[in-house]
């Protein structure tokens, strides 16, 4: 009997944790893997670690010093869209690029995360086409190394 009343009560507790624990949204995405647009998957292009556009919106700086962007420009003939982090960076710092086709309400795709190989380096996503339809959108976002506080994210473009 005192096995079951037992049983019960840690069944109880752990049912209360779980549905009072934080739920994701489309907005926080749990990182997924650089595979989901490495190589041409969902349409993206593999770029540059260095290659810099011009800047959609404003970047962020994450705890430490690094900032992630996120830039567009020409990418193999077309205007692509992209994230960077740099500027402190330290090895296994992440970045990745948020894609939306319903002007930001749920992320479509998130191409990475992409880990900073050595302190000191750039890292970019690969590159995804842009459009001139509002509600195709890109977000940069990051988190530094030992990911200790919250990843960033840039505004939506």
């Amino acid at each position: 009997m005192r096995t079951r009343v037992l049983a019960a009560v840690l069944t109880a507790s752990l049912v209360a944790v779980f549905a009072a624990a934080p739920q994701a949204s489309a907005a926080t995405p749990t990182p997924r893997t650089a595979a989901d647009c490495e190589r041409g998957a969902n349409g993206f292009r593999d770029i540059p670690d260095t290659l810099r556009g011009t800047q959609a919106v404003a970047p962020v700086t994450l705890p430490g010093g690094p900032v992630v962007r996120l830039y567009y420009g020409t990418v193999a003939g077309a205007q692509r869209g992209w994230a960077m982090i740099d500027g402190g960076t330290y090895a296994r710092d992440r970045v990745w690029l948020n894609w939306s086709v319903d002007g930001g309400a749920n992320i479509h795709v998130q191409c990475g995360p992409f880990l900073v190989d050595a302190t000191g380096r750039t890292k970019t996503s690969a590159a995804k086409t842009t459009s001139s339809n509002p509600s195709y959108r890109f977000q940069a976002c990051g988190q530094s190394f030992p990911y200790a506080t919250p990843f960033q994210c840039t505004a939506w473009w």
